[in-house]
């Protein structure tokens, strides 16, 4: 008897709660959830054929004057018939223009914007400690003033 209710105690631990412990089961679904019912293989098929036209559509190879605008500016040039007018984009332009491009034209400007807010940031660091330096030497120098009035009116009170 006992080594029944050993083996069999043994065999539930085994069955529910080493199998717990290994692979945890998640939360149980919420009421009133009802699980999507599975694809059919022509759905998967029209959703992998549908992926796969986008991904390859994402695949740009003629790219335009618009994501490489310093290769066309001497085409454009020449039909102004030399006349020469650059226009200046935002940053926002400048980044929405990259992102079309890809990861090898967003790289470089991503790293524009990064080095233009740290030199940003790092004037505005430098501008800081100047003029927090001038206020310093201010106040150290009201500070010898102040001093310099008090000594001297002790010498005049003591010598009275």
């Amino acid at each position: 008897m006992k080594l029944r209710v050993v083996c069999r105690k043994l065999y539930d631990y085994i069955r529910y709660d080493l199998k717990e412990i290994a692979f945890p089961s998640s939360l149980p679904d919420p009421p009133g959830y009802e699980p999507e019912p599975k694809l059919t293989i022509k759905q998967k098929w029209h959703v992998l054929k549908e992926a796969s036209r986008l991904y390859a559509a994402s695949w740009v190879r003629d790219i335009g004057p618009d994501l490489r605008p310093e290769e066309h500016k001497t085409e454009a040039a020449e039909k102004k018939d030399g006349s020469k007018q650059e226009t200046e984009m935002s940053i926002v332009e400048e980044l929405a223009v990259a992102a079309r491009g890809g990861m090898e034209t967003l790289r470089p400007a991503l790293q524009r914007v990064y080095m233009m807010r740290a030199s940003a940031y790092r004037d505005a660091l430098r501008a800081f400690i100047e003029g927090y330096q001038e206020g310093i030497k201010q106040v150290m120098e009201e500070r010898e003033n102040s001093e310099k009035d008090e000594n001297q009116g002790d010498k005049t009170n003591k010598s009275v």
